[in-house]
């Protein structure tokens, strides 16, 4: 079913890559995640306790098997080495150059792992000045790929992105070409190097303000909201101080709305036609937009925005969406063994299969807690795995 019977082996830390091995994992693909002898960061991000269990940890590495690996000694990179010959895939974000001291990059390896789909997920990419510069995705996704300049007015002060936001989406688009070469290897039989960058995420995420840049040399992003040009888009407060963002889909949106706003006589003011290019005018509208959402609570005004069929949501906390029956529905969450014996929710990986998929249930690994169990079934002599251990 779905992925069940890959065998992926994950040497990575913090969230990307081992993000990226989790959602093979929920799927069905069997991954043992290698790590140094004091393990990966997130493991002491949180406590990890019967009482208070990491959640972090917990979220980017349930489902997996541990192994505890030195690869610094010539048993422990021989160990891993016997893991990749067994693999069909290889996940990590170990930087460049200290995978290439080791003898572990994709040049060395494709000779003695030929069908080895080997996923280098990075923060400038594989090649040029930058390829080992390190990085997490507050820097490369969101500050130096122009992310937060094109999201950020400036009239604000620079704030960084929440944790994991960008390393979720370079997550995703590492899966998305290790499937690409999964894929073709049934055609050729042969694995090969699929790269992903914290920096390429960046510029693909925010490609449609990109796309123009490239296009005409400029482009406008982020305003202060008294200079944003269009009048009935964006963010309104409520009389009970709950925001709402509105966005028109049509320029018919605009009657509808003055409607909904019972302010009808806006429509019969020619300057007020859309679309409105005088930013004068913009802002009379949305002074007269203001005004009215604030005379309205949020469950007024929604029932008027959603009468009307207009797009409209209402700013949600994360409180609000961890108990919200439309999460709910659209499936955002597992219930997962927190590692302790008990069940707890977690975000789900954003792809479902309604017609039945492996369940999502088992923990994240203990460090090294299947090491010698893996490295009995990867075929080391007892001696081997004692000097490994």
């Amino acid at each position: 079913m779905l992925l069940q019977g890959l065998k992926v082996v994950e040497m990575a830390t913090w969230v990307a890559g081992p993000s990226a091995a989790a959602v093979l994992a929920d799927w069905g693909a069997d991954v043992v995640k290698v790590e140094s002898p004091i393990g990966d960061a997130t493991r002491v991000y949180y406590p990890d306790t019967p009482e208070a269990p990491n959640p972090v940890f917990t979220n980017e590495n349930r489902g997996k098997k541990g192994v505890k690996l030195d690869i610094s000694k010539p048993e422990g990179r021989e160990a891993l080495k016997a893991l990749l010959r067994q693999a069909d895939i290889f996940i990590t974000n170990v930087r460049p150059g200290s995978l290439k001291r080791a003898g572990l990059d994709y040049e060395t390896l494709k000779a003695e792992c030929p069908r080895l789909i080997y996923g280098a997920v990075t923060g400038y990419g594989l090649v040029g000045p930058e390829a080992d510069t390190p990085a997490f995705d507050m820097t490369a996704f969101w500050t130096r790929s122009g992310v937060a300049h094109a999201t950020i007015p400036p009239d604000q002060e620079p704030f960084p992105s929440r944790p994991g936001f960008g390393d979720h989406v370079t997550a995703l688009a590492t899966v998305s070409g290790i499937l690409a070469a999964l894929h073709e290897r049934h055609t050729t039989g042969r694995g090969r190097l699929v790269e992903s960058s914290l920096l390429r995420a960046g510029a693909y995420t925010v490609s449609w303000d990109l796309a123009i840049q490239l296009r005409y040399g400029e482009v406008t992003t982020a305003q202060p909201r008294d200079d944003r040009p269009g009048p009935i888009t964006g963010f309104f407060r409520t009389k009970d101080e709950r925001w709402l963002l509105l966005l028109p889909r049509t320029l018919d949106c605009f009657t509808q709305l003055m409607i909904a706003l019972d302010r009808p006589e806006v429509l019969a003011e020619p300057r007020y036609e859309p679309p409105v290019a005088d930013q004068q005018s913009v802002r009379e509208i949305r002074a007269i937009c203001d005004e009215a959402f604030a005379g309205m609570t949020l469950e007024e005004v929604g029932a008027r925005l959603t009468a009307a069929d207009l797009a409209w949501a209402p700013m949600g906390t994360l409180a609000d969406l961890a108990q919200a029956p439309f999460a709910h529905d659209a499936g955002c969450f597992e219930m997962v063994d927190d590692g302790w014996g008990r069940m707890f929710p977690l975000p789900a990986s954003p792809a479902r299969f309604p017609e039945g998929a492996p369940p999502v249930n088992r923990p994240a690994p203990k460090l090294g807690e299947h090491t010698r169990e893996v490295l009995e079934a990867a075929g080391l002599t007892p001696d081997e795995i004692a000097a490994v251990l």
